[in-house]
């Protein structure tokens, strides 16, 4: 337990601000990403990993598969989930990546959208290896933001800096195991044929919700502490101050493997 009485990886607290503020993913990520299923969209059984509130989740029964089922281990974000899907045919279960509680050879296709780094390696593709039937694929993605195409994004991280020299993000989608992951799922005794897709989309955003985003964020504030991590969010509220928009670049980073038959 950290000083600010938060823990890496539990979500507890921030589903709301996740659900209002977090950006989609790219939509043309999305559609590639269907069409390496090689499976007609109507027969396709997806479950979401890690789903969060569903912003990805419903990206993808927005295509039409023929059924969806989230599963997130944390409470809080599980209940906004449900309530933000709740006229959809999305089925919500409480369970992790190590152990999803699906039947074996139940699945088509098989997501974690900005959550594979938070769980065990080798335990999570063996269960996804389980539950997928035979030709089907398994994808990890994240949504990270390409500052450099903004000066005034490049200043608010950089104080993070100055508030916490040594920093370091859990995984951003272009840091931690995103920099590997490619060579451990080729190295995977369940999965190969790995595939990477990614697109850029730009988000214009309120600098309330820009701000929000920042409080939906686990691994910063634990690394911060409470009283750190309000100091940078009254600097990005200064800094903001009299600004309409913020213009946030986004880059879906999507790797996808089959599973060995």
């Amino acid at each position: 337990m950290t000083k600010n009485d938060v823990k890496y990886g539990d979500f507890t607290g921030l589903a709301k601000n996740y659900s209002k503020s977090r950006p989609g993913y790219s939509v043309s990520v999305l559609r590639d990403l269907i069409e390496l299923l090689n499976k007609p969209l109507g027969e396709i059984d997806f479950v979401d990993v890690g789903a969060g509130t569903g912003i990805w989740t419903r990206m993808v029964y927005k295509e039409g598969v023929k059924s969806i089922v989230a599963i997130e281990p944390n409470q809080d974000m599980l209940s906004s989930g449900e309530a933000d899907c709740k006229d959809t045919s999305i089925r919500w279960m409480r369970g992790t990546a190590e152990k999803t509680h699906l039947p074996a050879c139940s699945q088509d296709w098989i997501t974690m959208a900005s959550s594979f780094h938070w769980v065990n390696f080798d335990l999570a593709i063996r269960e996804f290896y389980r539950i997928l039937r035979p030709g089907g694929c398994f994808t990890a993605l994240w949504n990270p933001r390409l500052i450099k195409k903004n000066g005034l994004l490049i200043e608010i991280e950089s104080y993070l800096e100055t508030l916490a020299p040594k920093i370091k993000r859990v995984s951003s989608g272009l840091s931690g195991i995103t920099t590997t992951l490619a060579e451990q799922l080729q190295a995977s005794p369940y999965f190969e044929n790995v595939v990477y897709l990614e697109d850029t989309h730009v988000t214009s955003m309120t600098p309330e919700r820009y701000i929000m985003i920042w409080k939906s964020v686990n691994d910063i504030r634990v690394q911060l502490g409470k009283e750190k991590f309000e100091r940078f969010l009254c600097f990005v509220k200064e800094r903001l101050n009299g600004i309409e928009k913020v213009d946030a670049t986004y880059l879906t980073r999507a790797w996808t493997v089959s599973r060995k038959d």
